[in-house]
This record gives structure tokens, sequence and C-alpha cells, in this order.
């Protein structure tokens, strides 16, 4: 039996951050050349914390009006993940390098993901309140 060295299956490692407030995104580059345009809403509503995802599974807790919510800060965690603050003042997630090429990898099906439990329960990511009147009267439909 042999064992492949541990290198062959780490995920790839970020060679640069930008935190662009306007457009509120945070812009990823690996070193395997890949490039991701993070919203800050994503990161945010899909933070690794307990607070978010809860202890176990099925104890997530939805996320609620972050449209708007900003990355004020980030702080570096070893060698191996970043703590981004947000204006919400949550800053309770530490994004390890995996992670974050999983967010960019899969943030189409993440995002789709979200979006329907945010219908789901009756909401919208304007305002995180109930609004399925207005949902309906504007006859738009989101998810399937």
């Amino acid at each position: 039996m042999t064992s492949e060295p541990s290198t062959t299956t780490a995920a790839p490692h970020p060679t640069a951050f930008k935190v662009r407030k306007q457009s509120r995104v945070m812009e990823v580059s690996f070193d395997d050349g890949s490039e991701f345009s993070l919203p800050f809403e994503l990161l945010r509503v899909y933070s690794p914390s307990a607070e978010v995802r809860g202890h176990a599974p099925g104890q997530e807790v939805l996320q609620l009006g972050k449209r708007n919510v900003e990355v004020v800060q980030l702080e570096p965690v070893g060698n191996y993940g970043i703590k981004p603050v947000f204006s919400d003042g949550h800053e309770s997630g530490i994004y390890t390098w995996d992670y974050l090429y999983q967010l960019g990898r899969d943030q189409a099906a993440m995002w789709e993901e979200y979006l329907q439990k945010l219908v789901a329960a009756g909401h919208t990511r304007e305002s995180g309140r109930d609004v399925a009147g207005i949902a309906a009267s504007s006859g738009r439909h989101c998810g399937g």
C-alpha cells in the first residue's frame, strides 16, 4: 500500500485578495490560476461560523437582510485562512483557503440554494422581512 503526499490533495492557495467596497465583492486569486469574485453577501450568508452553521446538521440559521453588508476588515488567521469583519458586527467566521476556493467554485449553486431558502421562508434579499405580498404582486418568481 502506498500513501500519496498530502500536497496532491491540497486545495490551491490564494495569491491575492482585493476588497472592492463599491461593488461589494472580494476578489481572490489562487496559485492554480483560478480567480473568483465573491460578493460580500454570499460570504456573509455562508459564514463558516457556528452562529450561521449551527453545531450540527439541521441547526443552520438562515441569514436575512444581508444584501448591503460590507467587509470592513480582513484579518489573517495563521497560514490557513482569513477572518472577515462584516459591517453588521459578524466576525466569528474563519474562512480557510479550501472554503474560499469552494465558495468561488460552487458560487452559482450556493447562491441559488440561498435564494430558494429565502423564498421558501417567505423572505427576500432586500429587507429580510416577510414580503410575500410584494413578490406576488410583482409577478416575478424566484427559484422553481
